[in-house]
């Protein structure tokens, strides 16, 4: 009676564990808004290089207000291969970001295009890849 009882339960675990790890994995048009494009100007305060998907804090004047908002990237092995390192930005860098806007939470965008001003740093998303226009300068 043990050993059926051990097996129904690991499988059970297996379950669970699997559909926890599938939920955690979403398709960006579940969280994205992808019909629509937001387009924001504003100066880093925090980048995050991590997996699955690095991401950047930015502080954002509109309308007169300070926003704080998130920039996603696609995940970090491809960023890694158009050459952006957790070095690439750093806190005050000026950047122009597009993107997709997230469904339920305001002030954050999927990245589709960026710009740092200050030389030029930028990359597009091209079918659901990101593309170097032109490379980091540090």
């Amino acid at each position: 009676m043990w050993i059926p009882m051990a097996r129904w339960i690991g499988a059970c675990a297996v379950v669970v564990s699997t559909l926890s790890v599938a939920y955690a994995h979403h398709s960006i048009t579940g969280v994205y808004d992808t019909r629509r494009e937001v387009a924001v100007e504003g100066a880093v305060t925090e980048f995050h290089f991590v997996s699955p998907h690095p991401f950047v804090l930015a502080r954002v004047d509109r309308n007169g207000a300070a926003e704080q908002w998130r920039f996603d990237m696609d995940n970090r092995n491809e960023m890694r291969e158009i050459g952006v390192t957790a070095d690439t930005l750093r806190v005050g860098d000026r950047v122009a970001v597009a993107g997709h806007p997230a469904r339920e939470e305001p002030h954050r965008l999927y990245i589709q295009r960026f710009e740092r001003s200050s030389d030029g740093f930028s990359f597009d998303v091209v079918d659901r890849q990101p593309r170097l226009r032109r490379a980091p300068a540090r």
